[in-house]
């Protein structure tokens, strides 16, 4: 798990935006909406995401994945270490996590990132 990689795979899903905020963390978004953050200078944490109830409490107890800290209430969680989830489940955490919350959003944003 690479900058480059989680950045290619983020940006592959429809109407992402990508930005750097707070100083030095790329933040992916859909409809301003935050899905999944990497700090890109060395950090306790590789990468955070969003994620279902369910798979929060199933990916918590897995060891290098931990409660994402100040957003486990919203149900992410934080990669501790690089090879914490193989690749393609990653992927697929990453997906999820975008389609989360672009069922979230607003239907009249929906509709609109649909075209």
């Amino acid at each position: 798990m690479t900058i480059d990689s989680v950045r290619s795979c983020c940006r592959s899903f429809p109407h992402v935006e990508e930005t750097v905020q707070w100083e030095d963390d790329l933040v992916f978004k859909v409809g301003g909406k935050m899905f999944a953050v990497m700090p890109l200078e060395p950090a306790p944490v590789r990468l955070s995401f969003k994620c279902s109830p369910e798979d929060f409490a199933e990916l918590t107890e897995r060891p290098g994945i931990i409660p994402a800290p100040y957003l486990a209430r919203a149900h992410w969680v934080a990669l501790e270490t690089e090879d914490a989830l193989p690749a393609a489940e990653l992927k697929r955490q990453l997906r999820a996590a975008y389609d989360l919350v672009y069922a979230k959003l607003p239907k009249k944003t929906r509709d609109r990132r649909r075209c």
